[in-house]
């Protein structure tokens, strides 16, 4: 399940990806006025069902380097209906991964740093948002059940996760009924031995 990407993977996979567009961002962003300007300007691409292995899908986003006000390029951010969860692997360059479990009153939030090559894991019943916080481009791949549907409407209608990050750090998102501190997590290395948690295991 390591995906290793071949020298023509953009290439060949460029021309049937789905951009995520600067008006689609605009009820998750810090600013939600910066759409105004440019709402067709394309922020980052998706390229689905690169890859199966058994009733899992792998795909690909693809992330320039962006400033969106104050932020730093991120994806819109999703839950997942029901309790599965999803694995992402660090293809190119180096992300942050904000996971928070729980909506208006959350539970717990933390982020993680992966590089090239490192893995982290989505639990079940956690959203998440990627976010490209360097100047180069950012590629990450996912594995996910094939049948597993996104909800976006929790993070539309509370303006984003429970904390964005910009140029001036992390900042609190005040939408919310109750944000705990946020704390740091370590990337995984390795492929996970157990994979138990795709399956809503």
């Amino acid at each position: 399940m390591v995906h290793k990407r071949k020298k023509n993977f953009l290439i060949k996979y460029l021309p049937n990806c789905e951009s995520r567009k600067l008006e689609e961002l605009k009820e998750v962003l810090l600013d939600s006025k910066i759409a105004q300007n440019q709402p067709k300007e394309e922020i980052y691409y998706m390229v689905r069902g690169i890859d199966f292995f058994k009733n899992l899908r792998f795909d690909i986003t693809i992330f320039l380097s962006k400033i969106l006000g104050k932020e730093y390029v991120k994806t819109k951010g999703h839950f997942h209906l029901g309790d599965f969860g999803e694995l992402y692997q660090v293809l190119e360059g180096e992300g942050i991964f904000l996971l928070q479990k729980g909506k208006e009153k959350v539970k717990e939030v933390y982020f993680v740093k992966a590089k090239k090559g490192e893995f982290v894991k989505i639990p079940p019943k956690y959203g998440h948002v990627t976010i490209n916080p360097t100047e180069k481009p950012l590629i990450v791949g996912n594995w996910i059940l094939n049948n597993v549907k996104s909800e976006y409407e929790s993070f539309e209608k509370l303006k984003g996760a429970c904390y964005y990050f910009t140029k001036e750090g992390w900042i609190k998102n005040k939408n919310y009924r109750f944000v705990p501190k946020l704390k740091e997590k370590n990337s995984l290395k390795r492929l996970p031995k157990n994979l138990n948690f795709l399956f809503g295991k």
